[in-house]
C-alpha cells in the first residue's frame, strides 16, 4: 500500500546531524588557527579517517527549555541503539530503545521504517537540505570543514575531555549551536545540538569499532508486502 502524506517527523533531523557533525570532524585540515585546536582536529582525524567502516552505540536525549529549569531532576526523551558507517554513502541508525526504528540512506534517498507502527516513510535526500547535503559531501573527501563551522576549543573538563563549540557559518535555520565532548583518545564522546527554540539533543557516543566489511544487503531496506509506504515529497 503506497500512499502520499506530508507528515512532519521533525526529530529524525537530529539523528542526521549527528553524523554530519560526526563524520565532519573526520576530514577536517590542520590549518586551523589556533595550535591547541589544530592537534584536538588532527587527532579526531587520526582516530576516524582511515576507518574503511564503523559501528558505535549511541543514546540520545532531547531536553526541552522548560526541562532546562529543573535541572537533573527531569529527564527528556530517551532513545538509544546503533549507528553504522561505510563509505562513501552508507549510513544506518538502527534505534532499539524506547522502540525498533531504523534509518537507512544511500545518499540519494532516505527511509525511515517503524516497525510497530508497520510504516516507513521515503524522503529525498533534499528534503534534508544542508545537513545531508553536507553529509554526502564529506563522505566524497570534502576536507574544509572550517568553511561551513567557526570552530572554538574551550578548553578541557576535569576528567581532562576536550570541549568544542561549533557555530554553523553561515547561519542554519534551525540550529545555533554545537558542542563537543572529546576524550583524550580523541574519541567523540557526546554532542549536544542546540536549537533556536532553546531545546537540546544530546547523544552519548560509545563503543567505537572498525568495520571492514558488512554483510550483504546490510544498508538495504527490505521490507514485508503488507507494509505501508509513505513518501514524503519528491523522492527523486
Amino acid at each position: 500500500m503506497i500512499s502520499q502524506t506530508q507528515t512532519n517527523r521533525p526529530y529524525i533531523k537530529p539523528l542526521i546531524l549527528l553524523m554530519v557533525v560526526f563524520c565532519s570532524l573526520q576530514t577536517a585540515t590542520a590549518a586551523m588557527a589556533v595550535p591547541d585546536l589544530a592537534r584536538v582536529i588532527e587527532g579526531i582525524r587520526a582516530t576516524y579517517g582511515d576507518l574503511s567502516g564503523l559501528s558505535l552505540q549511541y543514546q540520545r536525549e532531547v531536553i526541552t527549555r522548560s526541562m532546562t529549569l529543573l535541572g537533573k531532576k527531569a529527564r527528556g526523551d530517551l532513545a538509544s541503539g546503533h549507528i553504522y558507517f561505510k563509505p562513501p554513502h552508507f549510513l544506518k541508525l538502527k534505534q532499539e530503545k524506547p522502540q525498533p526504528e531504523i534509518i537507512i540512506t544511500d545518499g540519494t534517498s532516505l527511509w525511515w521504517y517503524i516497525p510497530p507502527q508497520n510504516k516507513v516513510y521515503q524522503y529525498s535526500a533534499r528534503e534534508f537540505g544542508r545537513e545531508l547535503h553536507l553529509l554526502t559531501d564529506i563522505f566524497r573527501g570534502m576536507e574544509k570543514v572550517e568553511d561551513n563551522f567557526q570552530v572554538i576549543l574551550h578548553g578541557t573538563d576535569e576528567h581532562r575531555n576536550h570541549t568544542m563549540e561549533l557555530i554553523p557559518d553561515p547561519p542554519w535555520q534551525e540550529v545555533d549551536r554545537i558542542d563537543l565532548t572529546v576524550t583524550p583518545e580523541y574519541e567523540i564522546r557526546e554532542i549536544r545540538i542546540h536549537n533556536l527554540m532553546g531545546t537540546i539533543t544530546v547523544f552519548e557516543l560509545e563503543g567505537l569499532t572498525e568495520k571492514g566489511e558488512f554483510p550483504e544487503g546490510f544498508f538495504r531496506l527490505d521490507l514485508p508486502e503488507e507494509v505501508e509506504l509513505i513518501r514524503e515529497g519528491p523522492t527523486q
